[in-house]
């Protein structure tokens, strides 16, 4: 959606609430921000056109990065072609008619910050520079290791060896450790421990997703900036079941419409 049709759109609902038009003007009693607070922090839950269009665009990046083999998948990666491992496309250059999915690649960044990684197989996860285990993608967890590794874009199954036991970490690096490395080594294998590579393909979660799915409305509150305004319900003992006339005491007040 064009900023300029959410500006013009949003600028309808603000006429309409405080009953304006372009016939007439009336103050706007509270500002905007407010009004599109959730309504647990006092505000009407109105959301905004801008960062809901940015939301559903993101979910473009996480449906492209989920579903295997739907035809609309299909046509993209023929189109723009795949980056890296295959979870993202590579950037859509040119000037006609690549502006939408263009549009949406800008909210590549935001989206992979709150993606993460499940490891099956292990062959499309990188091991270092994607976030599969631990707090944090391994390269930034412990950097002088990563520093030393013989191949940075090692695949997990690529550093996973099947062949001792169970299975085994076989991590490979460019010289012996000194013995304050040590230390470093075996917090790495304390992060590894319980990982376990499987016949199933990798697949991603989204972060704090129900189910580790992504949800517009969650989406939509993680974009959103918080607002840290509070309606004064206590002084008034007022009743949450009255949101009416809540709503008119936030307006006489200049404060947040509901507790």
């Amino acid at each position: 959606m064009p900023k300029v049709v959410a500006r013009r759109l949003e600028k309808l609902k603000r006429d309409f609430l405080w009953g304006g038009g372009n016939l007439e003007r009336k103050a706007h009693l509270v500002k905007w921000e407010v009004v599109c607070a959730d309504r647990e922090k006092g505000g009407l839950g109105i959301r905004k056109l801008a960062l809901l269009n940015r939301a559903l665009l993101g979910k473009w990046i996480w449906r492209f990065a989920c579903e295997k083999e739907n035809l609309w998948k299909k046509v993209i990666s023929m189109k723009y072609g795949q980056e890296g491992l295959g979870w993202r496309t590579n950037e859509a250059n040119g000037t006609f008619g690549v502006g939408v999915w263009k549009k949406i690649l800008k909210e590549t960044n935001w989206c992979w910050e709150n993606i993460e990684f499940i490891v099956g197989n292990g062959t499309k996860i990188r091991f270092w520079t994607n976030h599969w285990c631990g707090l944090a993608v391994l390269s930034q967890s412990f950097p002088q290791l990563y520093a030393l590794v013989v191949h940075r874009n090692a695949t997990v199954d690529e550093v996973w060896d099947p062949n001792f036991g169970q299975g085994r970490w076989n991590l490979r690096f460019i010289r012996a450790f000194n013995d304050w490395e040590m230390d470093l080594v075996g917090d790495l294998l304390t992060v590894l421990r319980g990982y376990r590579l499987t016949l199933e393909e990798d697949s991603v979660t989204w972060k704090g997703g129900r189910n580790g799915k992504f949800g517009v409305k969650e989406v939509y509150r993680l974009l959103i900036t918080p607002n840290d305004i509070s309606f004064q319900k206590n002084c008034i003992g007022w009743i949450e079941s009255q949101p009416k006339l809540l709503f008119l005491l936030g307006r006489l007040r200049g404060e947040r419409f509901l507790p």
